[in-house]
């Protein structure tokens, strides 16, 4: 919904009613994640995109349907679907797309989101999108980090059913994950006939970028692409400039141990931060690494440098008391085989790595490759059964 917001809040503010389709759940080679969102406006605008132009037009329909009538419905969409090459959803996935209609009467709560969002506090929208009592459908739950001023607001129905997916849903913002929760009715976590999907808007994930180098400013810039809070440290002040960078969010001039170190301790580093370590210089990326690779919780951390340069490196972690285990954190030479040569290419190189650990992939060509192309225990259960 990130990227629609601005649209869906300017109608909201205005009275209007819009249809809005949402991602709810994927399986096998589904083209949007859970999260993705289409809105139909109160003028017959199409804004956002559920499937990269699969379906849009059957959820556009459906959509206007359910303004229409108000009720909320939940359509799957795919190769189980006798359909699909008639909606144009051919490429082998499956998707489940919820669809309602919003308006300030349906969905009060959107403005007081948005401003979460908008300043960087984490929040989480928990719709019930199938339940065996049409009663509960579109029922919503926020929920906030538990010091947060206001915890929790909305109900899904029950104090029951509250308690239990408010529990979950705070582990999803954690993590800022998008996903579809099954309880049952009543909220039982071991049962069914309750789905509940969850909207997570956390802060964006954190990449840090450690050498005001060329390299480095190619990084950023594909960093920024992919959706992350960019920031670039070096403790030399005449390359460490915004002008050099103006793809980062922000420039620190710092050592960049001390300033690792500090983030950390301030609790800014999480299991979502991928860490660059560009510099090739021992007098930088060792006291750094001896920080990174203490660090327990982050996703990433890379360092560039040669075959030689990486020998070199080792040496000095393991001098400094490393661990076999922590230096296996370490991703070095950074980045895939791609045969990268400039600095586009090789911040392309790095991204992939960062991508395929992300998501479990292998980086092989597709084209070599048989099974499902996007990774995880779901698609690998599905193309086994």
């Amino acid at each position: 919904m990130r990227e629609v917001l601005p649209e869906l809040l300017s109608w909201w503010k205005a009275g209007e009613t819009i249809g809005v389709g949402t991602v709810v759940a994927t399986f096998q080679s589904a083209p949007r994640p859970p999260g993705a969102s289409m809105l139909v406006g109160p003028g017959g605008e199409a804004v956002g995109s559920v499937s990269g132009g699969c379906v849009e037009g059957a959820v556009y329909e459906l959509a206007e349907s359910v303004v229409a009538s108000g009720d909320p419905v939940l359509q799957r969409y795919g190769i189980s679907d006798e359909d699909a090459f008639s909606v144009g959803l051919t490429c082998g996935g499956i998707m489940d797309v919820y669809v309602e209609k919003v308006n300030r009467s349906t969905f009060p709560e959107l403005a007081d989101i948005a401003d979460d969002i908008e300043n960087d506090r984490p929040v989480a929208v928990a719709t019930v999108v199938a339940h065996p009592d049409p009663e509960w459908l579109g029922r919503r739950l926020v929920v906030r980090p538990e010091d947060a001023e206001v915890p929790r607001t909305g109900s899904l129905g029950s104090e029951r059913a509250d308690h239990s997916v408010a529990d979950d849903v705070r582990g999803l913002l954690a993590a800022g994950r998008n996903e579809t929760l099954t309880y049952g009715p009543d909220g039982e976590r071991r049962g069914e006939g309750m789905r509940v999907f969850v909207w997570s808007f956390a802060p964006a994930a954190r990449m840090l970028v450690f050498g005001a180098i060329d390299f480095a400013a190619a990084v950023a810039k594909i960093g920024k692409f992919l959706g992350y809070h960019v920031t670039v440290c070096d403790a030399r002040p005449v390359f460490a400039t915004h002008s050099r960078f103006p793809s980062a969010d922000t420039v620190v001039v710092d050592w960049p141990h001390r300033y690792l170190k500090a983030e950390d301790e301030a609790g800014r580093i999480d299991d979502r931060t991928v860490l660059c370590v560009l510099t090739h210089d021992p007098k930088f990326d060792v006291p750094l690494l001896e920080v990174a690779l203490r660090l327990p919780h982050v996703a990433y951390t890379g360092a560039m440098g040669s075959r030689r340069t990486h020998e070199d490196r080792l040496a000095r972690l393991q001098e400094a008391g490393l661990t076999e285990e922590e230096l296996a954190r370490l991703s070095s030479p950074i980045g895939l085989d791609l045969g990268a040569r400039t600095p586009e290419e090789t911040a392309v190189s790095i991204a992939a790595e960062i991508i395929a650990l992300r998501w479990g992939g292998r980086g092989e060509r597709l084209t070599e490759v048989a099974g499902p192309i996007h990774h995880g225990t779901l698609a690998a259960a599905l193309e086994d059964a």
